[in-house]
């Protein structure tokens, strides 16, 4: 268990610039998955996170192959694959396998890509797993950049995705644009996801974007307590594993994602018990 908990040093690294950086690029992410994850989930798109993850690890492959930023081309790669997903798979009954079609597509090409790239391979790992202590000044950059573009759009567009989100045929007879919408908001989950490729890897993207969505879900159906309190699970999940994975030195993802479980099975109970006492 030494190996998996230890807090010997910490204090010192925390004041070093690398360690604060991961901490705000966590932060950043935290906000941003947090309040996309409420509409991800009643939207249905779990499925379309890990396809978009999958394509930001291309992007990224490219990215190290190319000797450029691995945050830029996790961007391009993602949004890429939203515009695709959105596009493409606005009915219902395509979207799985359009999906399913892109993810194949990108997974092969992005091991490819992979496998011709001669540097650390550290650098491949961290792809799939993350490597948040990595993130330097450009990444952030990028992070912040990306933060305030997703939730401009998402403070703009909120009330008619939401409706969309809720009873997409009522939706569409009251006029809601729903084919500028959806593209719409399959960008705005791609660019959440190329975000946190580099933090938590594209294995485990679904652990910030999908569990507190699904969490928040099991104890309120308000939709801003629900996004409140999937943006305090994200943050905590992520600030939290960043602090747990730092004197072990292990990749963050797996902590980070343990900890989003967690949340979840607690969310579960809660919304359990509430639900007993109501009938009772």
């Amino acid at each position: 268990m030494s190996r998996l908990f230890g807090f010997e040093g910490v204090g010192e690294l925390l004041g070093l610039p690398f360690v604060q950086n991961a901490f705000l690029a966590a932060a950043l992410l935290g906000l941003v998955a947090g309040a996309l994850a409420p509409l991800v989930v009643a939207r249905g798109m779990g499925f379309a996170v890990h396809g978009t993850a999958e394509l930001a690890f291309t992007g990224g492959a490219a990215a190290l192959l190319i000797g450029i930023s691995v945050s830029v081309g996790a961007v391009v790669g993602a949004v890429v694959a939203g515009l695709v997903f959105g596009v493409l798979g606005l009915r219902q009954r395509e979207r799985d396998s359009v999906i399913g079609v892109v993810l194949a597509f990108g997974l092969g090409l992005g091991v490819l890509l992979l496998a011709l790239y001669e540097g650390r391979a550290s650098n491949k790992f961290g792809l799939l797993t993350g490597s948040i202590v990595s993130v330097d000044s450009s990444n952030i950059a990028v992070l912040v950049s990306v933060t305030i573009v997703v939730l401009a759009t998402l403070a703009v567009v909120y009330r008619p995705l939401l409706f969309a989100s809720a009873d997409p045929d009522v939706a569409v007879a009251r006029g809601v644009p729903t084919r500028v919408l959806s593209p719409l908001f399959a960008v705005l989950v791609a660019l959440t996801t190329a975000l946190a490729v580099p933090i938590v890897g594209a294995i485990l993207v679904l652990s910030v974007t999908i569990i507190p969505g699904a969490a928040a879900a099991r104890v309120t159906s308000n939709p801003l307590t629900a996004t409140v309190l999937a943006i305090g699970i994200a943050e905590l999940s992520l600030l939290g594993g960043t602090l747990l994975s730092l004197a072990p030195g292990l990749p963050i993802s797996g902590y980070v994602a343990t900890i989003a479980f967690l949340a979840y099975l607690v969310c579960r109970l809660v919304g359990r018990v509430r639900g007993r006492l109501r009938a009772a």
